[in-house]
């Protein structure tokens, strides 16, 4: 789920410098521009992966029942990501009128229902911008159609957020925190930061300005300076103002740290070097000491802001081959501790997350990069931690040449993430779950999202569980069952049906009314309703209530 420069097709290819001694040529997947969906392992590598985790031990108190029938819930985490940056999700055109971006919004929303996701994972800060009224950074021209600035006249984030929570689906505040001009804004013997807004705080700190070669577009990205302390302050406080001011969820990153090597350049930042060196001799060893202060410092600024706002980062897949470092993956690919900067394993060993999400874009088989390899190596890194681990998908390659065009492969990915305990996946990106090709999507719905599934619970966070609701009642009219309830303390709400011999999760809500559209009719069933608090702890179950769907 990283934003790189998004071409206008959703995938996009290019050819760099061999990045490894034993590549010769290597293949960039740069999905549609929001996920550092890079393909750096060379070939035909590609991208994601998920699972799902074991059931949740259930509701406070001891073993859950409904009407003397186990009461199972699934738990695991199951979402897309929905990228501004280039129009590549949405809005689908640049500068629409509002009623239009907040009815394909309300699209979205709908899909991830429909496909029994419980997250979206919403593109709010793609390069130095906003989508909501900031202090901080301009709006986004990619909801404007302008990158002058101008106030589009309504608040997207407070939008997003509430119709999501209107559906029982988290909201995940996705931000890419260096990023600082796209499209490419140079042209002559430096930036062309006239080209940003007037507002943008890279025109009134020129100091914190760096360029670096696009390999996608002519010239140059502008990046604010990772290595200037009072950089790393202002965006990291662009990025708390949404939590702050928000009911976001959680927060989000992708990959964009430091940017992907292009051939023969080196990033620009030696007067940073110098003058806050803190000490290191090796500028890449500083590097990457800037970018776990950055990851380290949002981390505890969000708790000690909202402690029960989730913080998670989607990394490139490999952290390092095994070649050059025994606790390596067993790849032959770019490695993101020694090129992006990114030392992902130390993240999740000082659990400074609360989740990770690799980006395993690559099929079960493929040399430099086996999927089928490189999960299990990630499940072993996040064993032992609090951190959760889920997958990112790489629905965007249904359809490319080899394994890609079997669409069982994300249907064998999901299956295998089971195997292997994954708390669960988020697929990249929104288009490509919609667009359903080769009918891929449908069979691993069908096979792994037939039902809903509550999110997993992060023991760490805040606990609260609510006391049992209290059904008012229930009522059966044209195959559909109605239930009504009294809940104190709830975030959201779980109902249990049962048929059988299981008391089975049949539907989740943050109101106290739902609608059982899917009863089998002409035999006795039972419902029971359970609250749970923002961390997923659920309280007791209802005492049952009996019904014949008719």
């Amino acid at each position: 789920m990283i934003t790189p420069d998004p071409p206008a097709p959703p995938v996009r290819r290019r050819r760099t410098r061999a990045l490894v001694a034993v590549i010769a040529t290597l293949t960039v997947a740069v999905t549609a521009g929001a996920w550092s969906l890079r393909e750096r392992v060379g070939g035909d590598g590609g991208t994601p992966g998920r699972a799902v985790a074991a059931p949740d031990a259930g509701p406070a108190g001891g073993a859950p029942a409904c009407a003397g029938q186990p009461a199972q819930a699934l738990r695991e985490l199951r979402g897309m990501w929905i990228t501004t940056v280039n129009n590549i999700d949405w809005p689908s055109r640049r500068g629409l009128p509002a009623e239009t971006v907040r009815t394909e919004l309300r699209g979205w929303l709908d899909l991830a229902v429909r496909h029994h996701h419980n997250a979206v994972f919403v593109h709010v800060r793609p390069s130095g911008d906003a989508l909501w009224p900031s202090e901080y950074a301009p709006w986004s021209e990619w909801l404007t159609g302008h990158r002058d600035g101008r106030d589009p006249g309504w608040d997207p984030m407070e939008f997003m957020i509430a119709e999501a929570h209107a559906r029982n689906l988290e909201f995940h505040a996705w931000f890419n925190p260096y990023r600082g001009g796209q499209p490419a804004t140079v042209g002559g013997p430096g930036p062309r930061l006239d080209r940003l807004a007037p507002t943008h705080p890279l025109r009134r700190h020129r100091d914190w300005v760096v360029t670096y070669p696009s390999a996608d577009r002519p010239g140059s990205r502008l990046y604010f300076n990772p290595g200037i302390p009072e950089a790393r302050t202002f965006v990291e406080d662009s990025m708390l103002e949404a939590v702050r001011r928000y009911d976001v969820d959680g927060v989000h990153f992708d990959d964009f740290f430091y940017p992907y090597p292009e051939a023969g350049q080196d990033f620009p930042d030696d007067a940073a070097f110098a003058r806050y060196g803190r000490g290191h001799t090796d500028k890449h060893a500083w590097r990457r000491d800037n970018v776990n202060t950055l990851v380290r410092e949002m981390s505890e600024r969000i708790k000690a802001l909202k402690p029960w706002v989730k913080f998670g980062i989607s990394p490139f897949g490999i952290w390092r081959n095994a070649r050059t470092d025994p606790a390596g993956s067993a790849t032959a690919g770019l490695q993101s501790y020694d090129d992006i900067y990114a030392d992902t394993r130390l993240w999740v060993r000082q659990q400074w997350l609360d989740y990770v999400v690799p980006q395993l874009y690559w099929h079960i088989g493929f040399g430099k990069a086996d999927y089928a390899k490189l999960l299990p190596w990630w499940a072993a890194t996040v064993r032992g931690t609090r951190v959760q681990l889920y997958i990112g998908q790489a629905d965007y390659r249904v359809g490319e040449r080899g394994a890609w065009r079997d669409p069982a492969e994300l249907d064998r990915q999901l299956a295998l993430n089971r195997r292997h305990g994954v708390s669960g996946s988020v697929h990249f990106s929104a288009r490509q779950v919609r667009a359903d090709r080769l009918g891929a999507v449908s069979r691993y719905r069908g096979a792994h999202y037939a039902g809903p599934a509550l999110v997993p619970v992060m023991t760490h966070l805040p606990a609260a569980p609510p006391t049992a609701p209290t059904v008012t009642d229930v009522r059966s009219e044209a195959g559909q069952v109605a239930l009504t309830w009294r809940g104190e303390g709830a975030a959201s709400f779980a109902v249990y049906r049962v048929d059988g011999d299981a008391a089975r999760l049949v539907g989740t809500t943050r109101g106290t009314g739902w609608v059982d559209r899917t009863a089998p009719t002409g035999r006795p069933l039972s419902y029971c309703v359970s609250g749970l608090d923002r961390s997923g702890n659920e309280g007791r179950l209802s005492a049952p209530v009996p019904v014949t769907a008719r």
